[in-house]
C-alpha cells in the first residue's frame, strides 16, 4: 500500500518577541493574508510566547483560521513545585496543537539535556499534542565532521523509548545551530543531507514506517527567498521559521513559497 505524501508544516517560532497585543494584531493579519489556496497542501503553525497563548488561542477559535496554535517549549511535569515553568496539561486545555521541544537555544541558553527533551517529547505526546523534536549541530561539531554523530545521539535519546506509531506522528526540525539567527543558512544541499540522514537514523531506530511518515523540517535563517529551495528537497517537509516569522506579510510568503510541487 502507498504512503500518503507528507503534507509540509510551516511553523513561525516567534521565540521573546510581541506581548499579547503585538500577537492579536499579528494573527489577525495572518488571517487577513492567508487565502485557502495557500492552506489547501501546506500546515501552518505560530509559536508565541506563554503570555499571548490565551490571546491567539481565542482568535483562532472564533475566527476559524487555519492555524494551528504551538507553545515554544514545556516541562514535562503536569504539576508541581516548577517556578517559572509551563506544564504540558496547561497547554493542552488551551487547544495547544504543536510543541516545540529541545530547540537549540532551550539546549544551549538554558542547559536543556538530551534526556529532558526526551521527556518533553514524552508528556507532550502523552496529552495529545505533536511535539516538534528539534535536533542539529554547532558550527564547532559541524567543522569538526561531528554532525552525523550528534544528529544520531540526539535523535536515539530522544526516540528509543517511543513506539514506531508515535515516531511517525511527530514532527523533527532539523536547525543548524550555526545557522539559527545568523543570515547564513545552510544551503539547499546541506538542508536535504542532514534531513535525509535524520529520515534514515529514524529508520534505523524505529523502522521504515515511521520513517517515511515522520515530517522533517529545516530551520535556521530561513525567509521568504530562499523558502522555495529548501522545499524543493524530497526530504525537506516544512520549515521552522524564527525572525521572518515576526512578520505576517513575510510569513504568508514563506507559506506560498512551501506549495508542494511549486
Amino acid at each position: 500500500m502507498a504512503t500518503a505524501p507528507r503534507r509540509p508544516l510551516v511553523s513561525g517560532n516567534w521565540k521573546m518577541h510581541h506581548d499579547h497585543i503585538e500577537a492579536l494584531h499579528t494573527v489577525r493579519d495572518l488571517g487577513l493574508r492567508l487565502k485557502p489556496e495557500d492552506v489547501a497542501r501546506v500546515d501552518v503553525s505560530v509559536h508565541p510566547p506563554f503570555t499571548d497563548l490565551r490571546t491567539v488561542q481565542t482568535l483562532v477559535e472564533a475566527d476559524n483560521l487555519p492555524i494551528g496554535l504551538g507553545a515554544q517549549h514545556c516541562n514535562d511535569h503536569d504539576r508541581g513545585a516548577y517556578t517559572g515553568e509551563v506544564s504540558p496539561q496547561m497547554l493542552a486545555r488551551l487547544g495547544t496543537r504543536y510543541v516545540i521541544a529541545g530547540h537549540s537555544e532551550r539546549r544551549h541558553v538554558f542547559g536543556m539535556s538530551d534526556e529532558a527533551v526526551a521527556a518533553t517529547v514524552q508528556a507532550v505526546l502523552r496529552h495529545e499534542m505533536t511535539p516538534i523534536l528539534c535536533v542539529g549541530e554547532t558550527g564547532e561539531e559541524r567543522a569538526a565532521g561531528q554532525t552525523e554523530e550528534r544528529l544520531t545521539l540526539q535523535l536515539t535519546a530522544a526516540l528509543t523509548a517511543l513506539d514506531p506509531g508515535a515516531v511517525a506522528s511527530l514532527v523533527i526540525a532539523y536547525e543548524p545551530v550555526w545557522a539559527i539567527g545568523t543570515g547564513t543558512p545552510a544551503t539547499a544541499v546541506d538542508a536535504e543531507d542532514a534531513c535525509l540522514f535524520v529520515r534514515q537514523t529514524v529508520e534505523r531506530l524505529c523502522g521504515a514506517e515511521a520513517a517515511e511518515r515522520v515530517r522533517v523540517q529545516y530551520g535556521g535563517s530561513v525567509n521568504a527567498e530562499n523558502a522555495a529551495d529548501f522545499m524543493a528537497e524530497p526530504d525537506v517537509d516544512g520549515l521552522l521559521v524564527g525572525g521572518a516569522s515576526l512578520d505576517a506579510a513575510t510569513f504568508v510568503e514563506i507559506v506560498r513559497a512551501s506549495q508542494p510541487g511549486r
